[in-house]
């Protein structure tokens, strides 16, 4: 009975998700359920999974975050639409061009906060009022519509595009050939990982749990590689997330480094007396939020087709409510790239669904303060319960 109660607790935002989608697909009456929304849901969303996992990141370091990588994605989009379309420059280049922007921005910014002690949330309260009002700037001075229009064909394919792609309602076997190979993938690592704990000697989740984690694990990327089959192929945006996921998935949990960043959010003194370089993890973890919000620019543009004043907005709301309700301490110390991949799906579930419902986008913002509240009480009162045991 124990063990079923750790259970539920320990997969209770899983469960939540679960319930969720069922919610929206009663009340949407069945359109949740499409293809086209399955579709929609990795299209429209792709931008809270990578700005989430930069900023699991920075929340591991003490609970700290990036207010500025809404207003960066909006920046850097204005940027890229400058040199692909007014200036002309070669898609590749304009590409390193915005990089390198990112990557300075992600120095200056890291080293304002690991070594000029500037708090976190001062130093990108700076960012996300300056990159907006520069951005729009830009836009004013060199158009007249407002937005930057249309961009390279090249440039859509990369980061908007379908790989194979196929006709609508036309099913796509190599979309649906990937699903199975993810599939048989991920039942070798799962009873990988547990013979290699078992074997050195660590405790291990019960064969049962093992299995049905798995079954449900199998059953999420089959549903979705079917559906997508439908839907013309795989979007080219879920594979820069899905390659995202994994690099921060083992860097996270294969990697010394990776450890550092969650030593350094349980106790950020004790770290730094046993010889880790507190400050260089700390300006690390900034510089990474400051490219993967790059990447995110270049999604987002690609997405809208288009370089806008209003790209970004709110996005680094999405960002911080995917790793709470994913279980990521607001203390820092705690939580996982899985955890936050549930949140980020949760938040998408949550936009898409009420859209489809013609919920008014006021009320959406209340629904979705809601959840971030209930899931940080839900932490607390769990971590509490722990301690009393």
């Amino acid at each position: 009975m124990k063990n079923a109660v750790a259970i539920l607790k320990k997969n209770t935002m899983l469960i939540v998700l679960v319930l969720v989608f069922i919610f929206f697909t009663i009340t949407t009456k069945g359109q949740m359920f499409t293809a086209n929304q399955f579709n929609s849901l990795i299209t429209q969303n792709a931008y809270v999974f990578i700005l989430a996992t930069g900023m699991l990141m920075c929340m591991l370091t003490g609970g700290n975050i990036d207010l500025s990588c809404g207003s960066f994605v909006c920046f850097i989009g204005v940027i890229g639409g400058l040199l692909m379309v007014l200036k002309e420059v070669p898609v590749p280049v304009a590409i390193i061009i915005t990089l390198i922007v990112g990557a300075i921005y992600g120095c200056v910014l890291g080293y304002l906060i690991a070594y000029v002690n500037i708090p976190p949330w001062i130093a990108t309260l700076a960012g996300y009022l300056a990159f907006r009002g520069w951005a729009v700037a830009l836009l004013t001075s060199n158009t007249t519509t407002g937005s930057i229009a249309p961009l390279p064909k090249s440039f859509l394919a990369v980061f908007s595009g379908k790989i194979l792609e196929t006709a609508p309602n036309a099913f796509n076997v190599p979309c649906f050939a990937v699903g199975v190979i993810a599939s048989v993938l991920v039942v070798i690592l799962q009873l990988n990982a547990r013979a290699q704990k078992v074997k050195k000697g660590y405790e291990v989740e019960s064969m049962v749990a093992l299995i049905v984690k798995t079954v449900l694990m199998v059953s999420a990327i089959m549903l979705f590689a079917y559906k997508l089959a439908f839907a013309g192929g795989i979007p080219t945006v879920l594979v820069w997330v899905v390659v995202i996921v994994i690099i921060y998935s083992f860097i996270t949990s294969k990697t010394t480094i990776g450890r550092y960043f969650y030593t350094i959010g349980g106790n950020a003194e004790a770290t730094r007396l046993s010889g880790i370089d507190t400050k260089k993890i700390m300006f690390l973890a900034y510089l990474n939020m400051a490219i993967l919000t790059t990447v995110t620019a270049w999604i987002v543009m690609a997405k809208f087709q288009a370089a806008n004043s209003t790209a970004g907005t709110n996005f680094e709301m999405d960002a911080i409510s995917a790793c709470v309700v994913g279980g990521v301490s607001a203390y820092g110390g705690s939580g996982s790239v899985f955890g936050m991949i549930i949140g980020a799906t949760l938040i998408g579930v949550i936009n898409l669904g009420m859209s489809l419902m013609g919920v008014d986008a006021n009320w959406q913002k209340v629904v979705k303060g809601v959840v971030l509240l209930g899931a940080v009480v839900f932490d607390i009162l769990n971590a509490k319960d722990k301690s009393e045991r």
